[in-house]
């Protein structure tokens, strides 16, 4: 289905919870999520509703994220009905990797197809700091059970942070040397946690070019710029939502824990799902994509105009 500019909505970024087991600091609120009642979040029944709903309206892929997805009891067999679903052609999965040595096999047999996991530094000091307590090596280990489990082409997402991790980009680059993995820089964004950080935080992803200028262009996917070394079996690609934003070419609709449908990661709008089925859940999603407007207005500064941190929408 087409939105009101053109654009095939393709691809559903699905929350299932907005806790998570770490607290990064561009992300979480120090102190955690303020706990909800039960009946606040979706249920799997829900949430698996309004995936067929969305599937109707021309959705082919859905991307299961959180907070952190694996935290939610019952995942993994939610994730196996998603992938039962026809028309639904990728399944995906957003994690910080921490609990992937428990699940990552359960996955590849519930039918998820491939794994974004976050790994915004190679320090383990560096990582507990930015994560207020999180385990580098654990991270690392759900990475090689990823591996282990037979997932292939992984993406490593690296969120981009000026006096944080941009002295490691040559490193990072280097884990796409001897391995098929998409490391993919993301540009900071003023949202949540950070929208009232120093502009120094902020840094374009050429910063990225700029330390590696061994970079070659090979491609873009439409949200990325995809670069390789020469001879590296691995890419980089570069997501620039502030600098060289992507809403022209933006295929995407998010669906919170709590049931509502975000056109725009960063826009206030918000539609509730929840009580709505057959027929009016479908055209509720329907009106939805044709109201998807036709760009975010980040640039010069300015603040997402979301009303939730990025762990109560789905990264």
């Amino acid at each position: 289905m087409n939105d009101a500019f053109g654009r095939e909505i393709t691809y559903l970024r699905l929350s299932v919870t907005d806790r998570c087991n770490l607290r990064c600091r561009y992300c979480m609120p120090e102190g955690g999520v303020e706990k909800r009642q039960h009946q606040e979040i979706a249920s799997f029944e829900e949430l698996e509703e309004m995936v067929q709903a969305c599937v109707a309206c021309g959705i082919r892929k859905v991307r299961v994220t959180g907070g952190e997805p694996l935290v939610r009891l019952g995942v993994v067999d939610f994730c196996r009905r998603i992938r039962r679903i026809s028309g639904v052609e990728e399944l995906c999965i957003t994690t910080n990797g921490l609990l992937l040595a428990k699940y990552a096999r359960d996955l590849k047999a519930a039918g998820v197809d491939r794994l974004n996991i976050s790994l915004d530094t190679l320090c383990s000091g560096k990582y507990d700091s930015i994560t207020r307590g999180g385990s580098l090596q654990q991270a690392l280990d759900g990475l090689q059970a990823a591996r282990d489990a037979g997932f292939r082409h992984t993406k490593l997402n690296t969120v981009l942070i000026g006096g944080f991790n941009d002295d490691e980009i040559p490193s990072l680059v280097e884990l796409t040397r001897d391995e098929a993995i998409s490391l993919r820089f993301i540009e900071l964004m003023p949202i949540g946690e950070c929208a009232g950080w120093d502009k120094s935080h902020f840094l374009p992803s050429q910063t990225v070019l700029e330390r590696v200028p061994d970079l070659k262009p090979v491609g873009s996917d439409g949200v990325s710029f995809i670069y390789q070394i020469p001879g590296y079996q691995g890419t980089v690609g570069l997501i620039s939502p502030i600098s060289q934003h992507f809403c022209p070419s933006c295929n995407r609709i998010r669906i919170t824990a709590d049931g509502k449908l975000k056109p725009c990661l960063h826009s206030p709008s918000e539609i509730p799902l929840r009580g709505l089925h057959g027929a009016a859940l479908q055209a509720a999603v329907a009106a939805a994509i044709r109201g998807k407007p036709m760009r975010h207005q980040l640039e010069g500064g300015n603040a997402s105009g979301s009303l939730r941190n990025m762990n109560a929408i789905g990264g």
